[in-house]
């Protein structure tokens, strides 16, 4: 027999899975980005997922910033959560979000953590390791474009 607590974590892990694949069905901010000036493509081999991630920085602040391409719903669900989440933050902002997020799905961090937001829904990734690179595909490409390094990005 479930517990009360049992019945949470399940209804919890419920409303994941719907934001996860609202995110993939209506991805948010997803196509061309005029006036973008870095632009970085990304691909995950094992998945077949591939983004081209275009931001328009604003001195050291992401004023906006779009995706375009392909994936499983992990991937364009991180891809759309993530726009969100950084648009309008510093490069050192969007850094540490891309820590905190990269410890959630590799299982040392924390998905309590208030400071995960949405990004919280991806605390499951975790424990199908091969889905973590799924997740964190948007994230390396955005890395990268931070970094001012324009070459394909790949999670292999």
């Amino acid at each position: 027999m479930k517990t009360g607590s049992d019945d949470e974590l399940g209804a919890l892990d419920d409303l994941y899975q719907e934001m996860i694949l609202d995110h993939y069905r209506k991805p948010r901010n997803f196509g061309t980005l005029p006036g973008a000036d870095r632009t970085v493509e990304g691909h995950n081999p094992l998945c077949g997922d591939h983004i081209i991630l275009q931001v328009k920085m604003k001195r050291d602040v992401i004023e906006d910033l779009r995706f375009q391409g392909k994936g499983c719903a992990i991937s364009t669900a991180s891809a759309s959560i993530m726009t969100d989440t950084v648009r309008g933050k510093t490069r050192a902002e969007a850094e540490a979000a891309f820590e905190k997020f990269h410890a959630l799905v590799t299982g040392k961090g924390n998905g309590a953590d208030p400071g995960l937001g949405k990004l919280a829904v991806f605390a499951g990734v975790s424990e199908f390791p091969v889905r973590v690179k799924c997740a964190s595909l948007a994230w390396h490409t955005l890395k990268a474009a931070l970094e001012g390094d324009r070459s394909s990005v790949s999670t292999e």
